[in-house]
C-alpha cells in the first residue's frame, strides 16, 4: 500500500508531467498553421463534421455520427487524461495518424465490439508504456535481476 506522502509525491509528479505536455501542445498560431496547412485547406469543419488531430499533427475530418462510436469516445477520454481539455486550438488524440486511419477503417466496416476493444487496449497499452517511459526518464530505478 502506498503511504499518503508517497501518493502526494506521485500526484505532484504526474501533474508536472501533464503540465509540461500541455505546454508542448499549446503552439503559437503561426507555428500551428505550418503543421496543419499541408493537411487541410480550410480551418473550419464542414457542416455535419468535426475535426481532430493525431499525435503527429495530421488532421482528420470526421462525420458527427462517429461521436456515437465507442472507439472515438474512448480516444476522447484518453486525450482528456493525457492533454487535458483544450481551451483554445484543436483536439489532439493520443495516437499517431496510422492508428487513427486504422480506427476510421474499423468504424467504416462496422466491426464488432471485440475488435474495437482490442484496438482500444493496444492504444491504451502504448499510451501507458509511453507515460511509464516519461515517468522513469526523470528518476532512474535499478531493477533487481533474478537468476536461477
Amino acid at each position: 500500500m502506498i503511504g499518503p506522502k508517497k501518493l502526494l509525491k506521485l500526484t505532484r509528479k504526474w501533474q508536472k508531467i501533464a503540465a509540461i505536455r500541455r505546454k508542448q501542445i499549446a503552439l503559437p498560431q503561426t507555428i500551428r498553421n505550418t503543421y496543419t496547412s499541408s493537411c487541410s485547406t480550410s480551418p473550419m469543419a464542414e457542416k455535419g463534421h468535426f475535426v481532430v488531430y493525431s499525435d503527429d499533427q495530421k488532421r482528420f475530418l470526421l462525420p458527427l455520427e462517429y461521436l456515437n462510436n465507442e472507439i472515438i469516445r474512448q480516444l476522447f477520454d484518453m486525450a482528456e487524461e493525457e492533454f487535458g481539455l483544450p481551451t483554445t486550438g484543436h483536439i489532439t488524440l493520443p495516437c499517431d495518424a496510422e492508428v487513427m486511419e486504422y480506427a476510421i477503417a474499423l468504424i467504416k466496416q462496422n466491426v464488432n465490439t471485440d475488435v474495437q476493444r482490442a484496438l482500444l487496449m493496444s492504444i491504451a497499452s502504448s499510451f501507458c508504456s509511453s507515460f511509464f517511459y516519461l515517468q522513469n526518464k526523470e528518476t532512474v530505478h535499478q531493477l533487481p535481476i533474478c537468476s536461477f
